[in-house]
């Protein structure tokens, strides 16, 4: 649970809360409840609705606390947010939108690797009906050229649509 203390509107959890409440002379208690909190200037803060819309490369991600209709909540956005960054070191600088260039090639990388293991795995449970031994039919042919033509498909790799194996 995190508590806001209403003098400095620090958020903290629980356990932190209570050895800032003992570092600075106040009292301990066995349990934390809405009654202990209002006599110690504090507010359980509650848990916010999360963030929804945005694009693959973002996600729900907390940006403090908000108050709505009395009560303290979490507040969460959409990110990540993307800044400007200083050089360092051998670093050279880079502004916000060179960030998040970067942040979704790699997101972009990342994706695609999964999508060609999947693709690789369903590839290999295929290979059987290849033995030089086995004529496979050319619906089996059809089906593993459609997963070696994954990555090329408009969309990928975020958007994928995988071809259905032919029926035994």
């Amino acid at each position: 649970m995190q508590i806001r203390i209403r003098t400095t509107g620090q958020v903290m959890y629980e356990a932190e809360f209570r050895a800032y409440t003992k570092a600075n002379g106040g009292p301990s208690w066995e349990t934390t409840t809405t009654e202990v909190l209002e006599a110690l200037g504090a507010d359980v803060v509650f848990e916010g609705p999360q963030a929804s819309g945005g694009t693959v490369y973002q996600y729900s991600q907390a940006s403090g606390v908000e108050q709505i209709e009395g009560k303290w909540y979490t507040k969460y956005i959409l990110g990540p947010v993307f800044t400007d960054t200083p050089t360092t070191g051998e670093t050279p600088a880079k502004t916000a939108a060179e960030n998040e260039a970067a942040y979704k090639a790699l997101k972009d990388a990342e994706q695609a690797k999964s999508v060609r293991s999947s693709r690789d795995a369903l590839l290999a449970e295929t290979d059987w009906r290849f033995r030089s031994d086995m004529t496979p039919s050319q619906e089996w042919k059809d089906y593993c050229q459609a997963l070696r033509d994954v990555p090329i498909q408009v969309g990928f790799p975020w958007t994928v649509t995988w071809p259905d194996a032919p029926v035994v």
